[in-house]
């Protein structure tokens, strides 16, 4: 195994080893299942906190979709991740990624994917009412970048339903 982030150890280095490590700990006792449960909740949480954020920029309090998207690529950017917008299209954000805020250790580590689904999930429901999230390649699951699709209109297409807070 490298350990060469070791040696060249920082905040930032130390806190993303321990989320690594956390996720792949939750993996092996409690199963993926309910590995991407708990952080799912961290995400809701993230998401919510940053749409509020958000939302209080906005003079009217609405989040169009053009700007839901670009919220999602800008807090991605954030974190050191390579997303960008494919397509905007019938109530339907497309976005693809080339690099992982976790880096290419995330390898191996497929429940840290909730975090990103969970956040656009969060974000999107509370600006839309509802949303559906769908992760058809990542990083963490050994494809060479990320797709991932916030549905605004179909909750039945596959992925994750997530609807606003009341």
């Amino acid at each position: 195994m490298d350990h060469s982030w070791v040696t060249d150890m920082d905040q930032k280095s130390f806190f993303l080893e321990m989320v690594l490590n956390l996720s792949s700990v939750l993996e092996q006792v409690i199963g993926l299942q309910d590995a991407e449960g708990y952080l799912a909740l961290v995400g809701k949480k993230v998401g919510h906190d940053i749409y509020e954020s958000q939302k209080a920029n906005n003079d009217d309090g609405n989040i169009p979709i053009e700007r839901l998207s670009e919220i999602l690529v800008e807090l991605k950017s954030r974190i050191r991740g390579g997303f960008s917008i494919e397509s905007i299209e019938d109530g339907k954000i497309t976005l693809v990624n080339t690099d992982c805020p976790f880096g290419p250790r995330v390898a191996g580590h497929e429940s840290l994917c909730m975090m990103t689904s969970s956040v656009f999930g969060t974000i999107s429901a509370e600006a839309f009412g509802h949303a559906n999230v769908d992760i058809q390649q990542s990083i963490a699951t050994g494809h060479g970048g990320c797709r991932v699709v916030v549905n605004l209109n179909d909750l039945s297409a596959p992925g994750r339903n997530y609807f606003k807070a009341t």
